[in-house]
């Protein structure tokens, strides 16, 4: 039986789902998380949220525990798989489109090899009608990118990025720039669309000034 989340929440997303723990990537509301299943876990993970109610949380380990049970971070996101397909090798490629953050209330003793949590919406009720961010936030975060794609030699359609929505563009940026793990936690934890912009434009920022920094050497 699925349980509905907490009164107010549209969609009725279960409290219950399973969780994918992979360090490095986050999902957000809005975005979309292309993923590759190959492991046995995972595989059997997505055939039941197909079966069920399409759902997956993603969570990030935060580098204690096992390494195949690490110890999570107490904030993720959870998505519907919105797209899929299995390979002639037996793989399944899916797209997960975030819904909603969530809190981390318990884990489950279950007996399926993936894991699966008990897990609150309570504090993010805010990604379900997301502001948008400020457009005067559009000029420091292009500029931002600017400079780290520059360092990083990474080439961009900029007539693209100064047209497209920010918060979209945010959403896009956050998920796909590769930051630490600790860092992309900052991005999920964000409170909203504008201050998780405040921190990708810091983390751009200060991403181009370490590559600036390693490029000129100790003797600088």
């Amino acid at each position: 039986m699925t349980t509905s989340a907490e009164s107010g929440l549209s969609g009725a997303l279960p409290i219950r789902f399973p969780i994918f723990p992979l360090a490095g990537a986050i999902l957000l509301p809005g975005g979309n998380l292309p993923l590759n299943i190959f492991e046995p876990r995972y595989l059997q993970m997505t055939r039941d949220a197909m079966r069920t109610d399409r759902v997956i949380g993603m969570i990030q380990p935060n580098g204690g525990g096992a390494p195949d049970r690490p110890d999570i971070y107490p904030i993720g996101c959870v998505g519907r798989i919105t797209s899929f397909a299995e390979t002639e090798d037996g793989r399944y490629l899916i797209t997960l489109t975030g819904v909603c953050r969530f809190e981390v209330v318990e884990e489950l003793a279950v007996g399926t090899a993936y894991r699966q949590v008990i897990a609150s919406f309570e504090r993010w009720q805010c990604d379900l009608e997301p502001p948008t961010p400020s457009d005067s936030l559009r000029p420091p975060l292009v500029g931002a990118l600017r400079g780290y794609f520059d360092v990083y030699e990474i080439s961009a359609d900029w007539g693209q990025v100064q047209a497209a929505p920010l918060a979209g563009l945010v959403t896009s940026l956050a998920m796909i720039c590769p930051f630490e793990p600790c860092e992309k936690q900052a991005l999920l934890e964000a409170a909203d669309a504008e201050q998780r912009a405040k921190v990708l434009i810091a983390l751009l920022q200060m991403g181009a000034l370490g590559a600036k920094d390693r490029a000129a050497g100790p003797w600088h």
